[in-house]
Order: C-alpha cells, then structure tokens, then sequence
C-alpha cells in the first residue's frame, strides 16, 4: 500500500507544508512508500503559536474531561490497529509480529496517562505561621515532543499523552524514517477524538530540514518543555540547550546494555532472554541485549544454544509474516553493523551464527572471544549482533557491566533473587531486571537511563513530574505582623 498525506497538522488544521515533500523508503524494498510533507521552520513556528493559543484552556479543562479524550484516542487506536500495522511494516521494516505488539499495547499508554489525572497533584505542607500552605503541580505550557522510528508508536505516545495529562499541549516532531505511523495517523486519531484545536500538531520533515525544525522546537521561547528520544550525540546537544534557556527537558537516549548470566543460571531461560533482547526488531532498540556477560562453567553451553537458536530466526522482507528478522532501517545503519562484526572478527572475535550482510538485512550474530577493546563491545551497535565475553566471578560481572559511558537498562539472570538484587544494586543503570530481558517497559513506571543514556524519566507519575513545575502557595489567615 502507500499513504496519500494530508498535510500538517496544525491548529486542528490540514496545512500544506512550505517546503517540497520528502521521500519516504520501504527498507525491505528499498522503494519510495510514500510522499510526506516537508515541514520548515516556519511551519514549526505556526505549530508552536497553535499549541501557546491553545494551552489556557486545554490547562483549564477539568481533569476528568482531559482523561475522557485520551481514553477516546485509545479506543480509536484499537479500532484503527490495522491501519497501523499495515503501515508500521513497510515504513519502519518492522516484522508483522513487532508490528502487532506495538498496536496492542500504545493504547495503554493514553489509558494509563487518563489514570494519572486522577492522582495527587500536590500536598499539603506545614507552615511555621498561621496560614495554609500547599505544594502543587501545573503544566508547564508547550511541549515538544521529538520520536525516533524504532518503536514510532508507543515513543510518540510516552511524549504525548502524559504531557496532555497534565494539561501541556503538544507539538509531535516524528523522525523522518516514521513520519507516517510515529506521527500524521496520530494526527488523525486525536482529530476524530476530538481534542481542541491545537492542542496536538504534527509536523514532518525530512532528513534536510531536521536540524533548523528541532532547534525551532527547542529554542522556540513558547516552548517550556522537550521529550526527546534518540541518540546520544543529539540528546546531549538538545539537553544542553535546553539547560541553557531554563527549560523542561527529559530525555532518553542510547544504550549499550548487558546481560548478565550467572553460574547458578538456567541456561536455557538465559539463552531465551538473550535471543529476545539481541534480536528482536533486528536489534534496533534502546534497551537491546548488547553485551553478554557469562559464566565461565555455563559458557560452552549457552553460546552453542543462543547460536543454535539465531540459526532458526528467519531473515527477510517484512511482508512476509513468517520472517521474524526483517531489515535494518537504512544503509547508514547496515553499514555501522558490518563495521562492528568485521572490527571484531579482524581482532580475534568468532562468528558462532551469522556474521554476514545482504544489503539492509543482516542475519542474527553471535560472537565469541570478544575483547573489551572491540567496537561491538564498546560503542551502541544498534543491530542484531550478541557479543559474548567470559566472566569469572561476580566482581568481574559488575566491573564489564559498569564499564561503559551508558547505563539505560541491564538484565541479570540468577536463581538466587537475593544475589541478583544484590548485584542489580551495583549496576550504574536506570533500569535493571533480574531474571529478564533488559528489554522492558511498563507505562506506569519510571523510564529511562544514566549516564550517557539520558536524564528524566517517562512513565507514570516521573513523567508528569517531567511536563510539570512544582508551585508553592500559602493563604495566610489573617494579617501577619512584620519585623519592618
């Protein structure tokens, strides 16, 4: 199929944009998919003074009328979840299984962000003199909400609908892989919701015009708050000017996470949780098993298991619903993954499985004898690549862990849940799992990375945190008596 764009979205309007449209490619086919508007930063601008003229009165709307509307757009998003899905696999060469999962479970992000609006906003202090003193929460004004491609739908949504919650306002800056399903068919559900004009807007832009439209959305004075998620190198620019001019900004960024398998693991759950984290989405995810840290006496057995089993995934074009490994996002990405196996196959490294590259579409591979000085070891490779290293005890486990300028998430694999609290408790990580996958992410709990992977956090009530300012107000009872 291809979409047929409408335009931008601004001010509950569908605008033409000011710059020429932009390709959008099928990875799997390397074609042209669809023809998205080209937003400038003019068109950014128009977004932001829709979203400022709108935001008293959508602060002002009572809370249960805030929560009914995202609870609408999350019934409409399972009405339209095929829509989605038919759209997802072409633009963002995600498998139907990747497809269906993110459909399923993005609605529970607008429904867990309805819940929040009913939670305390504020608390009730002492106070040394006769008067009432309170701390409360209001929207910060304007928030803009930059989404990488990986996971369009529910990384556009954790910007969104919390924000909305606690009565911001919105404007949605997709990346230019996912303009479509990270960004214009939300425009659509939260026109047939029946938000208020411009409350939410939605502008794309290609690859050009990203650097002037996100330093619009960033600098803008109107803008108070930035969601951001992405790289590193982004992030770190984003937040810096952000700081700069006083404002709001939560970000999550890379990851080089590792999973740990202790000697007193199952293997086989280890291998399981491994192949998922490493492989699943091609890799392309934040939070992907990246680094395999393994007991030495489990070793031999796990690596011939977790290569055994990346030999059964297939690899291949999207639209066939049997292949659970479809393609990377682009060249530029493909040609990172190739460097880093061939960097590490020149050190010493042994492709246990895989190891090749068929234009966008790399097999899954698992890499034995790796060195800490290997790039797949050091350096986020965003792709469908589980380097392994040899630990000999618990010290040695933490210290390659740790010994990284990331620190998003981990997962630990033990028997004994006491010694994986233990060493979860060492682990310089925003997130950590014991018995699981690093790959994890609930609506309604606290999000996001240290170090190099980011600052803030989303979900629940850390993300209304993150879109709010905390206010204190007193009402004095009476009339106090001044030293002067």
């Amino acid at each position: 199929m291809t979409y047929e764009a409408k335009g931008l979205f601004i001010g509950g309007q569908w605008r033409a944009a000011s710059g020429a449209a932009f390709d959008d490619y099928n990875p799997s086919t390397g074609k042209v998919w669809a023809s998205v508007p080209n937003a400038t930063r003019a068109d950014a601008a128009a977004a932001i003074a829709a979203a400022h003229t709108a935001f008293p009165a959508w602060a002002a709307t009572p809370f249960v009328q805030r929560a009914a509307l995202l609870n609408k757009a999350a019934a409409i998003l399972e009405a339209r979840q095929q829509d989605f899905v038919a759209v997802m696999g072409p633009e963002t060469g995600s498998t139907f299984g990747k497809c269906m999962y993110e459909t399923t479970v993005t609605p529970g992000v607008y429904r867990t962000a309805a819940a929040m609006t009913f939670g305390n906003t504020g608390e009730i202090l002492p106070s040394a003199y006769d008067r009432g003193s309170m701390a409360v929460r209001s929207p910060v004004g304007v928030v803009s909400v930059i989404s990488p491609w990986n996971f369009p739908m529910i990384l556009s949504s954790r910007g969104i609908a919390f924000a909305l919650a606690a009565g911001n306002t919105v404007v949605l800056k997709p990346s230019e892989e996912s303009p479509v399903c990270g960004g214009l068919l939300f425009a659509e559900v939260f026109e047939e919701a029946g938000l208020p004009e411009g409350v939410v807007n939605v502008v794309t832009c290609g690859r050009d015009g990203v650097a002037e439209v996100g330093d619009e959305l960033v600098a803008n004075p109107a803008v108070r708050g930035i969601s951001f998620t992405g790289s590193t190198p982004v992030g770190k620019a984003i937040a810096g000017k952000a700081g700069s001019l006083l404002k709001k900004c939560c970000v999550e960024l890379g990851g080089k996470d590792a999973l740990i398998v202790m000697e007193d693991a199952n293997v086989d759950h280890a291998v399981s949780a491994a192949a998922f984290g490493a492989f699943f989405h091609s890799g392309q995810i934040c939070m992907a098993v990246e680094r395999i840290i393994v007991a030495r006496n489990l070793a031999e057995d796990f690596t011939e298991k977790l290569a055994a089993k990346a030999r059964t995934l297939k690899v291949g074009p999207t639209d066939d619903k049997a292949n659970v490994i479809g393609p990377l996002i682009n060249a530029r990405q493909a040609d990172r993954v190739e460097a880093h196996i061939r960097d590490a196959l020149a050190q010493g490294a042994v492709a246990a499985a895989g190891g090749g590259r068929d234009g966008l579409f790399v097999p899954p591979t698992v890499l034995t004898g790796v060195t800490p000085q290997m790039s797949v070891w050091r350096d986020e490779t965003f792709g469908p690549v589980a380097p392994i290293i040899v630990a000999d005890d618990e010290q040695a486990m933490v210290d390659l862990a740790n010994d990284t300028e990331y620190g998003l998430s981990a997962g630990i694999i033990t028997d004994d849940r006491e010694r994986g609290m233990r060493v979860a408790s060492r682990l310089e990580t925003g997130m950590a799992h014991i018995n699981d996958s690093p790959v994890n992410d609930e609506f309604h709990a606290p999000f996001g990375g240290t170090k190099d992977s980011g600052s803030g956090r989303h979900g629940g009530r850390w993300a209304i945190e993150a879109f709010t300012e905390t206010r204190w107000i007193t009402s004095a009872n009476g009339h106090r008596q001044y030293p002067i």
